[in-house]
């Protein structure tokens, strides 16, 4: 399969989903560090529900992304076990948190998406 169909594939997959995603990685991390802080009066928190669309739109666009990989052939970024349906906030945080401030800055929700769903769900090689 050629490379420009890949990525027409890939184009045509995503653009609902990624059209969506406006927050880089960093802002989305310092945004949820401070609702954290807030503990439970983070309810009332304006980005509370940001944050959530956000997340979820970068959930569903890395997903998307995903699938047409695999319908086009190429090897995904990530392979989650079948069984798996998404991630704990908690957890995905502390993974965002790993990656390094400077890549936070340069990069969206949704490819720090992929970063995390790769370093926890590898490809066999």
């Amino acid at each position: 399969m050629s490379v420009v169909r890949v990525a027409c594939l890939l184009l045509l997959a995503v653009p609902a989903a990624a059209s969506a995603q406006s927050m880089n990685a960093e802002t989305f991390y310092q945004k949820a560090m401070g609702l954290k802080k807030k503990g439970p009066m983070a309810l009332f928190s304006g980005d509370i529900g940001i944050l959530m669309r956000e997340g979820q739109g970068a959930g569903k666009a890395s997903g998307l992304a995903r699938k047409a990989a695999l319908k086009a052939g190429i090897r995904p970024r990530y392979c989650p076990p079948s069984e798996v349906r998404g991630m704990d906030r908690n957890e995905y945080i502390d993974r965002l948190g790993r990656i390094p401030q400077a890549e936070r800055r340069r990069i969206d929700i949704t490819e720090a998406t992929n970063r995390i769903m790769a370093g926890k769900y590898p490809c066999a090689a």
